[in-house]
């Protein structure tokens, strides 16, 4: 049944017609103009602008060239080429597991040198113990309604954790205050968690600094993202997984997650809130332990 509402690929289909719309009024030409200046009729040009026909790669060189905007083009071609895969179902992702899943971003990652990281609510997946990311997992292997392969997903999870300690790469990752206080698991679950995160501060090639929950700050994210390099962001909802190709919006991103840091603490501050966590953990479990 119809929801009534454009697809995500739609809805940046539309966004970007609308930004060629804007090229071609700020050149101070008509649509038929343009049409003449590309060599195509102007309804072409019209149904581009609407979004109900997406430009081919050298539409959008000839619109900016008649528009003398030549600068835009590497962005606005990277916008195009992203439209139709930049958004992933996980449902349908997972109809041959979670482990399919996880493993499917290591050619990402063996690629990646530089890693920036921000989550607002959980622990990273490449900082997991094996305990955690079971909790997480067993949630979403019930909520995606996905084969129950959890064993071999885990075991996808941790063997993507060897990028940690190979290679070149840098890992720079905020977490918010609440990541390191929402209950996930068992009180064991938490302990071993927080413990793993202490270590992982220690490691040369990661920083990781912790927002606390009572810092002043100017910027606010309502959702985690990942930025890989300068190449994608991947963004993450409950069901799907966003990636950001246009070079405009990965520094837009590269902006906001440079913002976070000078909200976060590092070093001894930053391990005492994960002490002080751990320590809050007993008292405030109670006498469960599931």
């Amino acid at each position: 049944m119809s929801t009534g509402r454009p697809s995500p690929a739609q809805q940046a289909r539309e966004a970007l017609g609308v930004r060629l719309r804007e090229i071609r009024k700020e050149a101070g030409l008509t649509g038929r103009a343009l049409a003449v200046g590309i060599g195509c009729h102007y309804t072409k040009v019209s149904r581009i602008e609407n979004g109900s026909q997406a430009p081919s790669e050298e539409n959008i060189k000839a619109w900016c060239r008649a528009c003398r905007t030549e600068d835009q083009i590497p962005d606005l071609i990277a916008t195009a080429r992203s439209i139709e895969s930049m958004y992933v179902e996980w449902q349908r992702q997972t109809r041959t597991g979670m482990k399919r899943l996880r493993l499917s971003s290591v050619p990402l990652y063996e690629r990646t040198r530089l890693f920036r990281i921000y989550e607002h609510n959980i622990i990273p997946g490449l900082f997991q113990t094996a305990e955690y990311s079971a909790a997480i997992l067993s949630y979403f292997i019930d909520f995606l309604d996905a084969p129950n392969d959890l064993d071999a997903a885990i075991e996808a999870r941790m063997e993507r954790q060897r990028i940690v300690y190979s290679g070149h790469r840098r890992f720079v990752v905020v977490l918010e205050e609440q990541a390191i206080r929402a209950r996930v698991g068992n009180l064991d679950t938490m302990s071993g968690q927080l413990d793993r995160v202490l270590g992982m501060m220690s490691l040369p090639r990661v920083s990781l600094g912790i927002i606390p929950e009572t810092a002043p700050r100017t910027v606010f994210a309502s959702v985690g993202f990942w930025i890989y390099d300068e190449v994608i962001v991947e963004v993450e909802t409950p069901t799907a997984s966003l990636e950001v190709t246009q070079p405009r919006e990965i520094r837009l991103y590269a902006t906001m997650f440079a913002q976070l840091q000078q909200s976060a603490v590092y070093g001894a501050e930053a391990r005492a809130l994960v002490t002080h966590a751990m320590a809050d953990l007993a008292s405030g479990w109670g006498d469960t332990n599931c």
